[in-house]
This record gives C-alpha cells, structure tokens and sequence, in this order.
C-alpha cells in the first residue's frame, strides 16, 4: 500500500513497485475532486525499466502512459501540468521488472460543496 502524508488537502503518495503487476498507487475519495500536480517515478536499480501508468473508473480504463522507458539510475517526470482526477477514478502503476522502481504522486483533494 503506498504511503500518503498529509498537510490540509495537500497530499504525497509514494510507492516502491515490489511486484511487475498491475498496482493501485491511489483512489480519489467519495464526494472529492482530486488535482494530480506532479507524477514522477525514479529509477533505483541502475537498469532501464518501464512503466504503465492507468486511470480506471469503474469498468473503463484509460492509459496515460502505456511502456514508458525509465532509465538507469534517473527520475522522469510523467506529469507536470494539473489532471483532474474525480469521484472514484483509481490510478495503477506497473513497472516491467519488481523492485526497481519507486513512484511519487503531488496532489491536492477538493472536497465537493
């Protein structure tokens, strides 16, 4: 389970990809909107890797990025404009090989009026 710090509505999610599987990084909470700031992901291992990265909303999955290379010993970062994320929509992340990659998400949670 990735790890959230908290300071108001601002939140960091982390997570070491342990697993080449499919794995929830975060969920965006009942009655919020959620606005992703950053998305990075580093690589730890000094081997390239890739990641996919998915939003999922119920049955629909969308791929924001699908084998994005990750290279040895850097840190790429994926998103550096605002996604809207809302109710319910869930992101995955999955790495190509276990344990050589950590991801790190910025974001803020807006609760709906």
């Amino acid at each position: 389970m990735a790890n959230v710090i908290s300071t108001a509505g601002y939140r960091n999610v982390k997570l070491d990809l342990t697993t080449a599987t499919a794995t929830k990084l975060y969920t965006v909470p009942t009655n919020y909107v959620t606005v992703v700031e950053s998305l990075m992901v580093a690589e730890d291992s000094g081997n390239a890797d890739t990641i996919t990265v998915t939003i999922t909303n119920g049955s629909s999955v969308f791929t924001l990025f699908h084998v994005k290379a990750v290279g040895a010993s850097t840190t790429v970062e994926l998103i550096s404009k605002d996604l809207i994320l809302t109710a319910g929509d869930i992101v995955h992340v999955t790495a190509a090989t276990a344990n050589r990659l950590h991801v790190i998400m910025s974001l803020v949670q807006i609760p709906l009026a």
